[in-house]
């Protein structure tokens, strides 16, 4: 068995952070994860419970076929907490494709940095057991360097959303003002209108009652 571990500060708010989560695939830095599906979703006391599955696709070296097998894609049991009121996001997930031969328990913890509010620390922990073929050890060693180089890559990945998503953020908020800026031309533009209409009524008003009073004096 081998235990995996790492700890790495995102510098954003754990809002972001968390969103960005949901949103994570796919992204350019890991095509190996091809979709994922939600099977259940519900919320309970406050916290949102979330489990879905996720398809991936694993390149083990060739010599691991006659020992494991071979799948084109491989799924995984994704099951989440969100816990807005304590700002905790907890995923475990854990292989379904191999599991005869191999178990990949991997936990990830979002969660506010403790000595700084606008940053997310996020924690991952992951264990290894590859049991029942041999050269299990070797398999071990060579499955634990791949979940870190893929960790390295996901936080990449997850980086690359938070970009679309404060561009999105952007967007919405330069519409917001574009659209403000219409409404006060377009207001500006009636009052005009309304003030110009006013005062013709005026002018032909005043121009009747001026006829009016020439129409009585010369009677």
């Amino acid at each position: 068995m081998k235990i995996w571990t790492s700890e790495h500060v995102f510098n954003h708010p754990w809002e972001t952070v968390t969103q960005a989560a949901w949103r994570k695939y796919p992204n350019p830095m890991t095509p190996s994860i091809i979709g994922t599906d939600v099977v259940e979703r519900k919320v309970i006391d406050g916290v949102l419970h979330t489990h879905r599955l996720v398809q991936s696709k694993w390149y083990f070296p060739k010599w691991t076929h006659a020992l494991i097998g071979t799948a084109k894609t491989c799924f995984a049991s994704e099951r989440s907490t969100v816990d807005p009121q304590r700002k905790q996001m907890v995923l475990k997930t854990n292989n379904l494709t191999f599991c005869r031969n191999i178990s990949v328990d991997e936990v990830l913890y979002y969660e506010p940095h403790p000595a700084d509010s606008t940053k997310t620390m996020l924690k991952q922990e992951a264990t290894v057991t590859v049991y029942g073929v041999p050269l299990s050890h070797y398999m071990e060693d060579l499955l634990t360097s791949t979940i870190s180089a893929n960790a390295g890559k996901g936080r990449q990945g997850l980086e690359w959303v938070i970009g679309l998503i404060n561009t999105e953020v952007k967007g919405i908020a330069e519409s917001a003002a574009r659209g403000t800026d219409e409404l006060i031309h377009s207001t500006r533009r009636s009052i005009d209108e309304v003030t110009e209409s006013a005062r013709k009524s005026m002018d032909e008003i005043s121009g009747q009652a001026a006829k009016a009073a020439k129409a009585m004096h010369i009677t």
